[in-house]
């Protein structure tokens, strides 16, 4: 009942709903794309998944037509990131925003095109938002990469005061912020295989992968991002006095 309770709960959220229809959108890309490739004689099976998963990515889109004013509030909170101590996070993280929130509109004008509100080449606006998404998710996996690179440093400096009782606290909370790192990165990077599958041919692997590989990279980057939620969740409730 509790395992129940909790997932009502997240549901009743939008971000907890998006992670849903995502990990389902892309389980049902992968079992039905090996179903088509793979076992002809499910092959009908497979089709209906992919139908399902082809519908759940459009709920998405439509869903993120009203992700515009929550991504500028965030955008202008951060700012030019003044709490970062760091110069190098705080000039990917201020890119990376810069970067989502034109993604948006790109895939609103490209979304109006395909449904014809907007009489314009939607192929043109797809790659565009594809294009930014790739950008933000290559400098989320930077900023991933150079985080990891100065706590990696942190715990092995011969000056890291991590011998009493509350240093070896601190020391697992750098651990802990290592492991966080390390999903995101391996989330962006399962994303940005994907990322440049769409990109017109001729672009690295662009067009290259089977259905099935997509959905298997998309659903490990939204299990990966269920898993960072739900782990989040239960460190914000142990630290809850």
């Amino acid at each position: 009942m509790a395992s129940l309770s909790g997932l009502a709960s997240a549901l009743e959220s939008y971000r907890g709903r998006d992670r849903l229809i995502r990990v389902l959108g892309y389980c049902c890309q992968l079992v039905g794309g090996v179903l088509v490739e793979q076992c002809p004689a499910r092959s009908e099976v497979g089709t209906r998944l992919l139908v399902v998963s082809t519908q759940l990515s459009h709920c998405r889109t439509i869903l993120r037509l009203f992700d515009d004013l929550a991504m500028f509030v965030y955008t202008k909170q951060y700012g030019l990131g003044a709490q970062e101590e760091d110069a190098f996070v705080r000039l990917v993280s201020v890119l990376g925003n810069l970067a989502d929130q034109l993604y948006y509109p790109c895939e609103h004008v490209a979304w109006a095109a395909d449904t014809r509100v907007l009489h314009v080449d939607s192929s043109r606006w797809w790659t565009l938002s594809t294009a930014l998404w790739a950008l933000s998710l290559l400098l989320g996996i930077a900023r991933s990469l150079w985080v990891l690179l100065k706590l990696r440093q942190r715990l092995r400096s011969p000056t890291a005061p991590f011998t009493s009782p509350l240093a070896r606290g601190k020391r697992r909370a750098v651990e802990a912020q290592m492991q966080s790192e390390m999903l995101s990165l391996l989330s962006n990077l399962a994303d940005l295989a994907n990322a440049v599958h769409w990109l017109p041919r001729g672009v690295l692997w662009a067009g290259r992968f089977p259905l099935w590989l997509v959905g298997l990279m998309g659903t490990i980057s939204s299990l990966l991002s269920i898993y960072q939620a739900v782990r989040a969740g239960g460190q914000a409730e142990a630290a809850t006095p």
